[in-house]
């Protein structure tokens, strides 16, 4: 990796490695010269040397991102929502940029422009999926970056957890507002997510061959933890259940919506209800929240909701507190 040459009576070593720039320097001393090449090797075994400019200068950051959603992203199970934010990054003027002439401050910049128009987490979420296409290029498509851009940038705090409940009245208008939607979908996926506690995408992605209704068992395949889950249905979610199967006929899916429709369909609802600041994951704080109150231990609502850590519970009993007082009297 290293030569030595002696030239004009001093010795000028040069290191080279693939993909990057050579590095060199002369010294008067052959001594000095196979020290800094001993060090300047196990430099580059350790972190690499400076990458060459002329191989970086051929890719843009957009090519690259391309790459990762056409050949990365469709294996993640959120795929539908990362096409779509790499779709919307595509758009940005550094995206143009070739991969010579990108560094940390390009995405500084770009987080600080973010934050002013969205929440913490949502350009967390930027963030971390941008380390995974620029950590992708280094290790398996040998793309000769020095470091990974975004790990050298500080990431927002996460955003404080809501606890937004339901006050009296807001699921009646809710459910009265879904019926004006076409079908009657809506209103009976804001059912179940009430009655089951299960995420949006675990709703949408729910097929009948999962469901046993004589056993009042509903099978989860694939959840957020990456495990399998089965949870009881209450007798209100069997009848609910029974209705959507009738319309369904032979159709394999539970619903036949997207998330996109969803996600339109939930603005109009809230927006005619007059509700405010209510999310469709609000629901889910919801369903929780009544678990606690109807009862039920610990064990048996992580065993609902599939929270792997029991003390990511907690967050929900203080919302039992006057459920406590009346218990003791």
């Amino acid at each position: 990796m290293a030569t030595i040459r002696k030239r004009n009576g001093k010795y000028q070593v040069q290191v080279r490695l693939q993909g990057s720039a050579p590095m060199s320097k002369t010294f008067t001393r052959l001594e000095d010269a196979k020290a800094w090449a001993r060090l300047t090797e196990l430099e580059a075994e350790q972190i690499g040397l400076p990458a060459d400019p002329r191989l970086l200068a051929k890719i843009t950051v957009g090519e690259m991102l391309q790459r990762y959603r056409d050949e990365v992203v469709p294996k993640k199970r959120g795929a539908e929502y990362e096409t779509i934010m790499v779709n919307a990054m595509l758009r940005h003027p550094w995206a143009k940029r070739s991969l010579a002439h990108i560094e940390g401050a390009t995405f500084a910049e770009h987080r600080d422009a973010r934050l002013r128009t969205v929440l913490p987490c949502t350009v967390k979420r930027e963030l971390a999926m941008l380390q995974h296409a620029f950590d992708v290029a280094i290790k398996d498509w040998s793309i000769p970056l020095r470091a990974n851009p975004i790990k050298a940038i500080s990431k927002p705090g996460g955003a404080k957890k809501r606890d937004r409940r339901l006050v009296k009245g807001e699921l009646a208008r809710l459910f009265r507002t879904a019926k004006q939607c076409k079908g009657d979908h809506m209103r009976a996926l804001i059912l179940l997510a009430i009655e089951t506690g299960m995420r949006q995408g675990e709703l949408l992605a729910a097929k009948w061959s999962h469901i046993n209704l004589a056993a009042r068992h509903w099978f989860i395949p694939l959840t957020k933890n990456g495990e399998s889950r089965t949870i009881p249905l209450t007798r209100r979610c069997v009848r609910t259940l029974r209705i959507l199967k009738k319309v369904a006929g032979d159709a394999k899916g539970v619903f036949d919506l997207t998330r996109e429709a969803v996600k339109c369909s939930w603005r109009r609802i809230i927006k005619r209800s007059g509700i405010e600041d209510l999310n469709f994951h609000d629901l889910r704080h919801e369903a929780i929240s009544r678990f606690f109150e109807r009862g039920l231990s610990v064990p048996e609502v992580s065993l609902i909701s599939g929270h792997k850590d029991a003390r990511m519970l907690f967050r929900y009993t203080h919302m039992t507190a006057a459920h406590v007082l009346a218990k003791l009297g």
